[in-house]
């Protein structure tokens, strides 16, 4: 009986629903209901009263859908109080999905979370206008939602366009940051060449193929009668001789006329302001390059504080889908521990500072005896290719013995160094500097003595070039004005053929060569030594350690490490001697972004298959400019030989752009001059007046020294509002240990109070808890504190009692009942 009331019940709440149409439940819920609810009552039912079922279902259904219509339109006709409301969820909603990745929650309730959002941000966000503004506002997030995504894709593609990004990614990985900065410093490298490039074929080169007078045409285009027969050898070609002397490859082979070809070209003054732009290009991209590298620098924070904490919590990358992408960061994490721990350690090591010094002393004597001695080396064997040059049937070996010694001084000379410097203990990123520091002294001893020995060879060939030019006018004379033909005066002499004709030394082709040629011998020094010191020791180490007396991995030979200050200091001083040899060989150029090219392949290979990290890996510095320091000297090193060529040596008299004048910049004063009005030479003159240009050097410098003293008040400030923002967070943080110290005193303290004080400080603390919930709870209240305040004293505004320590009390007096007033007579 019990059970078929509580259907009876259950049949009249389904009634009262249908009668009443509620509009938040569902017509197919409510009709499974209905359905049961009448099954569980009785099974045998009448068609009638089906009937009666569905038309009530119906008018429910329409009900229901004219309640939905009203409901959608009160949704339209939103008051300004409730829209605002909503772009403010709204608002809300957009920053926690922008801020997502910094909530200190779980994997899931992210993702959780974040769908819940953008499902509230794609609903309503497009609601918030009224009539035919919605639409507007509509289409307007929609095609914000496609400029973002349109943005982000653009920052994909450039990421993805950056050349070698990925290889250099991979590296890091495995060899730290240390390592990645050399390939990041080459593809720089690669990048200014490519300019570099540019311009000399561009503006030089290809003018003088497309216009200029073909081979044959001219002596300087021409291969002498005595070479012919051996111009096209191997042997003469790979010493840049016989037909690639004669070339577009070198100064040489460059026509003096002021104009060629129908675009009337000025080929002589295009050399000389393509030779001066390059120097100004590199030297604008060097400069710029350091002063970003610098802002990065300072824009960043001091990450010392927590370092170990931030690399543990906030590492990984939750976005990595890829299992070798993944592998990478692993690898790249666990590198960034081990440098983070060579600094901890190197930051907290005690030293015999006597010992120390007396190491390091001794190391930097050895060092500056191993520099002298190379530099003596140097000369001594350029004096001697002097020699060999003037004899005939000379080996190989002599004609090359100059590059042959400088490569094999920069292959031996930077692992002796390194083998020194272990005595200075230094730490491994000051150690690198130094080393760098050093190789940079040996190869700029070594690149200058090779300067000097050449100046001297220049001099000797100016010194011959009167009397061969003497020679020269003579042969001429002689050809056109022969007896032969001064009878005979109708008679015309043939052509002297131009291979026929003497010629001068031409000294700034024999220049152009040696650079080629030094080079050239560096990049196959470097592609062996790494395959046969990196390469080959590795395949011997690996398959060798198994028959082998002793571990050669662990012992000797083991796998090479990386030499990243060898292969830095031989990237830049090759550069030096680009910078150097490009105005008399343009074609260096393209040799050297063929050598760069190569390079990143190469050693990339070299690296991942052959090397291993280093013992110490440490962190690379967080900007190049030491890098860039070291590149900025040597490139205005590498200016000092060419602008005193320009200025002071006189050009070759029968070879060269600029053959016939007495310097070579006297091609900017014959353009002035031909080309330019009167006033303009006038104005440029008076510029160039010593009178201006002093104390014009002078406020330049006075600007510099300014500059200098504000950027150090600066960075003096930066440092002192660091020092206070740190101690304002320390003393935020003693203020809570202060707090939680007493919070624990108090705590000890109502240990000794008895029960009913207690109890009072409980029913005190209970009310406080109650109206911060309600207060900052999420809309619901407490009923104890919502209680009307009448005046009545609750009993949750008593008063704490003061409880004061003081000894024991003294025993009742006698006949005083327990509990009850002691009164007095």
């Amino acid at each position: 009986m019990r059970k078929k009331d509580d259907d009876e019940d259950d049949d009249d709440d389904d009634d009262e629903e249908e009668e009443t149409g509620n509009n938040r439940r569902n017509v197919n819920r409510n009709r499974g209901k209905n359905v049961g609810n009448r099954g569980q009552k009785d099974t045998k039912k009448t068609g009638k009263k089906n009937e009666q079922k569905k038309e009530a279902q119906k008018k429910k259904k329409s009900s229901s859908d004219s309640q939905s219509s009203s409901s959608s339109s009160d949704a339209e006709s939103l008051n300004e109080e409730e829209v605002a409301k909503l772009l403010e969820n709204v608002e809300e909603k957009k920053k926690l999905i922008s801020t997502i990745r910094n909530k200190p929650w779980r994997m899931k309730k992210r993702l959780t979370v974040l769908r819940d959002a953008q499902k509230f941000v794609e609903k309503f966000e497009g609601a918030l206008g009224k009539g035919k503004g919605k639409k507007f506002y509509a289409y307007k997030v929609m095609m914000l939602k496609k400029w973002i995504k349109f943005k982000r894709d653009f920052e994909n593609f450039k990421t993805a366009c950056i050349p070698w990004e990925m290889k250099i990614k991979e590296v890091e990985s495995h060899f730290g940051s240390s390592v990645a900065s050399y390939f990041i410093f080459l593809r720089w490298m690669y990048g200014v060449n490519l300019v570099l490039f540019g311009l000399i074929f561009g503006l030089v080169v290809i003018p003088e193929i497309l216009m200029g007078l073909p081979y044959g045409s001219l002596p300087r285009k021409t291969v002498p009668r005595n070479e012919e027969n051996t111009a096209m050898d191997f042997s003469v070609l790979w010493d840049f001789e016989g037909f690639a002397e004669y070339s577009v490859l070198f100064y040489g082979y460059y026509n003096n006329q002021r104009t060629i070809g129908w675009l009337k070209f000025r080929l002589p003054l295009s050399y000389f302001m393509v030779g001066v732009g390059v120097f100004g290009y590199s030297l604008m991209v060097v400069i710029r390059t350091m002063a970003g590298n610098a802002n990065e620098n300072t824009s960043d924070g001091d990450d010392g504080n927590f370092n170990f904490s931030f690399k543990m919590f906030t590492s990984w990358d939750y976005l990595i889908g890829n299992p070798e992408t993944a592998d990478n960061k692993f690898a790249s994490i666990t590198t960034s521990f081990k440098e983070s721990i060579v600094d901890e350690e190197e930051s907290n090591k005690d030293e015999n500072i006597h010992l120390t010094r007396f190491l390091r002393v001794l190391a930097n004597v050895m060092i500056t005896c191993c520099l002298c001695g190379s530099g003596y080396l140097i000369y001594f064997v350029v004096k001697r290719s002097q020699t060999f040059s003037k004899m005939q049937n000379v080996g190989w070996y002599e004609r090359n013995e100059v590059e042959i010694v400088m490569s094999l001084l920069g292959m031996f000379c930077p692992p002796l160094f390194e083998t020194i410097a272990n005595l200075e203990d230094y730490h491994p990123r000051v150690a690198l500097k130094w080393q760098l520091g050093r190789i940079f002294a040996l190869f700029l001893g070594n690149l200058y003595t090779f300067l000097l020995a050449l100046m001297d060879d220049v001099n000797e060939k100016l010194a011959q070039e009167d009397a061969i030019k003497n020679i020269t006018y003579w042969t001429l004379y002689n050809h056109y004005n022969s007896s032969t033909f001064l009878n005979d005066t109708d008679a015309t002499p043939p052509p002297l053929h131009p291979a026929d004709v003497p010629r001068g030394p031409c000294w700034e082709t024999n220049v152009g060569v040696e650079f080629v040629r030094l080079t050239v011998s560096d990049i196959l020094v470097t592609y062996v030594t790494i395959l046969v010191g990196d390469f080959l020791r590795a395949c011997f180490v690996r398959f060798m350690n198994y028959c082998w007396c002793w571990d050669l991995e662990a012992g000797f030979p083991s796998y090479a490490e990386f030499d990243i200050s060898g292969n830095v200091l031989g990237l830049i001083f090759n550069q030096g001697m680009i910078w150097m040899g490009s105005f008399y060989a343009p074609g260096l150029i393209g040799i050297n972004v063929l050598r760069l090219l190569t390079s990143m392949y190469f050693q990339c290979w070299a690296v991942m298959s052959s090397n291993v990290p280093h013992e110490r890996v440490f962190k690379a510095s967080k900007s190049n400019n030491f890098y860039m320091g070291l590149l900025l000297l040597i490139l205005f090193l590498s200016l000092l030989p060419v602008a005193y060529t320009i200025m002071s040596l006189p050009p070759s008299f029968d070879c060269g752009p600029f053959s016939g004048k007495k310097r070579m910049f006297d091609v900017i004063q014959e353009t002035m001059q031909n080309d330019f009005p009167p006033f303009v030479g006038k104005i440029i003159s008076s510029i160039a007046n010593p009178g201006l240009i002093i104390p014009a050097i002078l406020l330049m410098v006075l600007a510099i020294y300014y500059l200098n003293a504000v950027s150090k008040a600066y960075q003096q400030a930066n440092i002192d509002l660091k020092k206070k923002m740190q101690m304002q967070r320390e003393e935020e943080k003693n203020k809570r240990n202060n707090n939680t110290q007493a919070n624990s005193v108090m705590r000890d303290l109502e240990e000794l109070l008895p029960p009913s004080a207690r109890n009072a400080l409980k029913l005190q603390s209970t009310p406080n808890e109650n109206q911060s919930t309600a207060k900052f709870g999420s809309g619901t209240t407490n009923p104890t504190s919502n209680a009307p305040s009448n005046g009545k004293k609750d009993v949750s505004a008593m008063q704490a009692p003061r409880i004061a320590i003081t000894t024991p009390p003294a025993p009742r007096p006698g006949g005083a009942p327990m509990g009850r007033p002691h009164h007095k007579h």
